[in-house]
């Protein structure tokens, strides 16, 4: 082979080494369905009104959006990580009391307000007296019963942002009666009787007992009626 002819090999190849790679375009096409057929991916899931989440569990959690019907229903929730501190202590507080099944160490929350919560919508002497003659047996345990269970129940987080914001055990106190789901009621009737429900039914709210407590811990009321 001659010198200029392997020269000229050589000079090709090193070339092709060094050119740039060629790209190819391609170009995706979106295909549509068929007439009357459904695209699985376009299709959006039904979601039935009853499966729709009406718990909050945490704070952490996404909220979705749900239909107008239920704008006006507020967030039920059971997990207490939700509560600022002072709202958790006076829940804990109080929730020891109850199950201690000694009504005297009610008094220690009841006085430790500026102001006595509200126990009646009537004037009491003392409230301590006033607990053992609302309970059933005397003493004040079924009184101290009924606390356990309301404290246990869901609550809701109300007016937000105002004076008037609140934490209010059960949130049956702030939802419509009418609209209990059968898993609800079950939750309700922990609570009260069936007599009981039947009067709320036609008084149209919740007329038992309930809890409200402020966002810095004050306890604003242990009372039952209208």
């Amino acid at each position: 082979m001659k010198l200029h002819t392997l020269g000229a090999c050589i000079a090709f190849l090193l070339w092709v080494g060094h050119a740039p790679a060629k790209t190819v375009t391609v170009e995706t096409i979106e295909v549509s369905p068929a007439q009357g057929e459904d695209s699985p991916a376009a299709s959006p899931e039904t979601i039935p009104l009853g499966d729709l989440p009406g718990t909050l569990e945490s704070a952490d959690e996404v909220i979705v959006d749900v239909p107008d019907v239920l704008q006006d229903r507020p967030q039920i929730l059971y997990n207490k990580s939700y509560l600022p501190k002072p709202v958790a202590r006076m829940h804990s507080q109080m929730m020891e009391a109850a199950l201690s099944g000694d009504i005297n160490r009610m008094r220690i929350i009841l006085e430790s307000n500026e102001v006595m919560p509200t126990l009646s919508f009537g004037e009491i002497e003392d409230p301590i007296d006033f607990l053992k003659e609302s309970s059933g047996d005397g003493e004040g345990f079924e009184i101290l019963a009924i606390l356990a269970d309301v404290l246990d129940a869901g609550f809701v987080h109300v007016d937000a942002g105002t004076p008037q914001e609140m934490y209010v055990w059960p949130y049956f106190s702030r939802y419509p009666i009418q609209d209990l789901t059968p898993e609800q009621k079950v939750e309700l009737f922990r609570i009260v009787t069936s007599g009981d429900f039947a009067e709320m039914e036609q008084y149209g709210a919740w007329n038992f007992y309930r809890v409200g407590i402020g966002p810095d811990g004050t306890l604003h009321y242990f009372v039952a009626g209208d």
